[in-house]
């Protein structure tokens, strides 16, 4: 197993002691022409998990964790003064976008600026790193390069932004920004969420199969943090060297999913492989073998779906044929021996008058 990777993605000392990067972000959005959707949206994130909340319809900062309602202690202007910074952010980008669509000459249609800023903490290392980067539509416009302190224009027509932000010297500006007041928020921040954002859960692990000649993918759902690794092994051994990406879930954790060829893996060595889950700060690994038993698959599902309606099926047909052997058997009975006319009339129909004159 690649443990020296493992390690360092999961930021763990060879001590043992365990490194935290905490980071903080902020994303800020202006639309144009997109309808059902605020021109401005402005979200604050906390270590992936969404502490504040922004948007052009309310406008108002609210808090998106209940412990955020501590900073109020410290700052009792807080949510005033977040609410004020949103507004002129809406402002700033509001121009901002209309200049990018003229920089790329762009008219019409619906259009996105991003800007995300933020910083990292190491909370063993107290080491800080900064982010600051612009994106439209998608595509990176102009981004800080913090390791030299210098911005990249991966398009031309950011070259005139890139130049005067260098005149102006705000790539120091914003070092110091994040060196203090990001870094310090920060901190703050993790303090205040302490025992939700240093909590550990383990999540629900699953083995899935569209079909017996797909992949089987593991997926792991509901953990907590995202320093975590998922991916198959043979015999304990990593077997791949691909992890699986990791993605936010609505409340908070995390997901991943890693996906497995059987297709060169003959039956009898199924019991050889597992998937395995290791979380930072967790000892032990969470391994799932590789079952028959364990995977669900739609397959199945449509197997039991015809096999019940097969079932149901054969039940109605067996019961009209009893329904009709039974009447051809009173049929057989009654009309040979009976003599009563009730009962001839009713097995032997005599036409009527009017059938008769047609």
């Amino acid at each position: 197993m690649k443990i020296c990777a493992v390690v360092f993605l999961l930021g763990v000392t060879i001590e043992g002691a365990e490194s935290v990067i905490h980071t903080l972000r902020y994303f800020q959005t202006s639309s144009s022409q997109i309808s059902g959707f605020p021109q401005f949206v402005d979200v604050g994130l906390v270590n992936d998990l969404v502490i504040t909340h922004y948007d052009s319809d309310t406008k108002r900062t609210v808090p998106k964790q209940e412990w955020m309602n501590r900073v109020t202690d410290d700052e009792p202007q807080y949510w005033e003064r977040e609410t004020q910074i949103s507004l002129n952010s809406e402002q700033v980008l509001k121009v901002d976008i209309e200049t990018v669509k003229q920089r790329l000459n762009v008219t019409g249609g619906s259009h996105l600026v991003q800007w995300m800023q933020g910083c990292d903490w190491d909370d063993e290392t107290g080491e800080i790193r900064g982010y600051y980067q612009y994106a439209f539509d998608g595509e990176d416009f102009i981004v800080l390069d913090w390791t030299t302190q210098t911005w990249v224009a991966p398009k031309q027509q950011a070259f005139p932004t890139k130049q005067k932000w260098e005149r102006e010297g705000a790539a120091a500006q914003w070092k110091a920004y994040t060196d203090h007041s990001c870094a310090e928020y920060l901190k703050r921040y993790v303090r205040y969420g302490e025992k939700t954002l240093r909590r550990t859960e383990l999540p629900q692990v699953w083995l899935l199969q569209k079909s017996s000649s797909s992949p089987v993918t593991c997926f792991a759902s509901g953990f907590y943090p995202d320093r975590a690794v998922l991916f198959w092994a043979k015999d304990g051994e990593d077997l791949q060297g691909d992890w699986g990406e990791i993605l936010p879930n609505h409340d908070g954790t995390f997901q991943s999913s890693v996906s497995l060829n059987l297709s060169s893996v003959p039956p009898g060595d199924w019991g050889r492989y597992s998937c395995v889950f290791q979380l930072s700060g967790v000892k032990d690994d969470l391994v799932t073998k590789l079952e028959p038993g364990l995977i669900r698959t739609n397959e199945k599902k449509y197997t039991v779906y015809f096999v019940v309606a097969a079932c149901v099926l054969a039940a109605v047909v067996c019961s009209l044929i009893g329904y009709f052997v039974y009447r051809k058997c009173k049929a057989k009975q009654l009309s040979p021996q009976s003599s009563e006319p009730e009962v001839m009339q009713t097995l032997n129909p005599q036409p009527s008058e009017t059938q008769c004159s047609s």
